[in-house]
């Protein structure tokens, strides 16, 4: 039996609405790191983390208010997560390695440097 969003205590309403506002206000904060960051290499960084944990204050509340909703737990939130969490990092790497390659090629001088030397 689910029970409507009235229905539920309001001590997990206020638990629930602290977990999304703050994965709301990171998704918010790694938005405005998109936006104010001056280059793309430093604004890629910003909305990755704003994903990441922002996706987990969402999800969090989300298993949450569907677990007490529903009375038993609800965790297929995990595998968003889950996903979320994996794939993230790897657009990531993989945004930044074309930029660096584009800008190596174009010989722009945006990219960084590249390191001389041996690799550990």
């Amino acid at each position: 039996m689910m029970y409507s969003a009235a229905d539920i205590p309001v001590w997990v309403a206020a638990v629930v609405a602290f977990f999304l506002l703050l994965g709301a206000a990171l998704a918010l904060i790694g938005s405005i790191g998109l936006l104010r960051l001056p280059t793309f290499y430093e604004r890629i960084h910003a909305p990755t983390l704003g994903t990441s944990w922002g996706i987990g204050g969402i999800m969090v509340g989300s298993m949450l208010f569907f677990s007490v909703a529903s009375s038993r737990l609800a965790v297929h939130e995990i595998l968003i997560g889950v996903l979320v969490t994996v794939t993230t990092p790897v657009t990531l790497m993989m945004l930044a390695r074309a930029a660096l390659h584009r800008d190596r090629v174009e010989n722009n001088g945006k990219a960084p440097p590249k390191h001389s030397g041996r690799h550990l």
